[in-house]
């Protein structure tokens, strides 16, 4: 006999259905490296026009879709659209490519890794070379990847080559690896962190119009730029939109892998739901109306400390504009900053759910304030 559904599950609203995975998909498999985000951007926009009554990209490329334009109340939900990446550095005489850091990009996992060099002329494939094994024993100690030592190989054998290739130094080198679902339970992909949350506030934007939800405030749906290298993105929105409430959404570690100490990282795993943060530069009233939204929906929730700051675009918000009432709910993922990032597909459905329900119980003017 099928199980009852209790009524709480009964008003539960509709999460990811088919169209809209092929556009998280779709979204993944697309380079948005930070500082040349665009093309990701206009993916983004493309697909939460239907849902919004108005639409702006700033000067650097945060994507903003509204609902209620001219309310006086505004509400943001925010994620961020860049992911880590590499430049270009140095072009050896003999082909061979060095690169530095774009964003917080892990060293130790790029070799052997294919790459996508993006250019004026188009994508040029590279690889990132490592010598064999048997060329790196001998009884001396192995040298372990660095920054100095990993380098790309385009098949080239000049630097002419390389330049006739079209690549220059500050070209942006993006993996290639796609998205793809494992045991039906994990979305599994490159740069999960955050596009993962783009996703998830665009669902959101969907969800609100089709169930014919009108909010009595200003909604602004950002998808910013620039958050892997300091926030900045978020730092400039903050200052156009100047919004009365912002919650953003992003990503944290499930600390329930190898070599992960609890102790200093928290106790967070991937399928126990979304993770309510505590800290500075999150607004106490507020973040008790998350909690109290998951309570009332029966949403799994987990909590997470963050001491002086959270990290994320969170901060950014907070501390704009003599200071906006900001929240983190953040979606545990595995392997952060690799090709093959992990998120469980029922903490996205929940997070999509917690920032619905959440918007559901803001109230048009409210004063989050302790004092008054």
């Amino acid at each position: 006999m099928a199980k009852k559904k209790t009524e709480v599950e009964q008003q539960k609203p509709a999460v990811v259905n088919e169209t809209s995975l092929a556009f998280f998909e779709k979204y993944i498999n697309n380079p948005s490296p930070t500082g040349f985000e665009w093309k990701g951007q206009e993916i983004w926009l493309d697909y939460i026009k239907p849902y919004i009554d108005d639409h702006y990209v700033d000067n650097y490329g945060t994507a903003v879709g509204v609902i209620n334009p001219e309310a006086e109340y505004k509400v943001v939900i925010e994620a961020h659209a860049d992911e880590i990446s590499w430049f270009v550095n140095y072009i050896t005489n003999d082909g061979l490519i060095y690169v530095i850091r774009n964003g917080g990009s892990d060293h130790q996992i790029a070799p052997s890794k294919r790459v996508d060099i993006h250019t004026d002329k188009g994508i040029v494939k590279a690889v990132f070379g490592w010598p064999a094994i048997h060329t790196r024993l001998g009884g001396e100690k192995e040298e372990a990847p660095t920054l100095k030592n990993i380098f790309l190989d385009c098949g080239c054998t000049s630097k002419e080559e390389v330049e006739a290739l079209g690549i220059h130094v500050g070209c942006v080198i993006t993996y290639e690896d796609e998205f793809m679902v494992l045991n039906n339970r994990y979305y599994v992909g490159r740069a999960l962190d955050n596009r993962a949350g783009g996703f998830m506030i665009a669902e959101v934007a969907r969800l609100l119009k089709e169930n014919n939800v009108k909010l009595p405030f200003g909604l602004y749906i950002v998808n910013a730029v620039q958050e892997e290298i300091g926030l900045r993105g978020a730092e400039m929105i903050a200052h156009r939109i100047k919004p009365n409430v912002a919650i953003v959404t992003d990503v944290t570690h499930d600390t329930g892998t190898p070599m992960i100490n609890k102790i200093t990282q928290g106790d967070l795993a991937c399928g126990r739901g979304p993770v309510i943060s505590y800290a500075p530069a999150v607004q106490n009233n507020l973040n008790k109306l998350l909690i109290e939204s998951a309570e009332k929906a029966g949403i799994p929730f987990q909590r997470q400390a963050s001491s002086r700051s959270t990290g994320t675009d969170t901060d950014a918000f907070a501390y704009s504009n003599d200071g906006v009432p900001s929240a983190l709910i953040s979606l545990p993922l595995r392997y952060m900053h690799t090709t093959v990032e992990m998120i469980h597909k029922d903490d996205v459905d929940n997070v999509i759910r917690l920032i619905y329900e959440s918007l559901l119980n803001i109230q048009n003017g409210q004063d989050f304030r302790y004092i008054k």
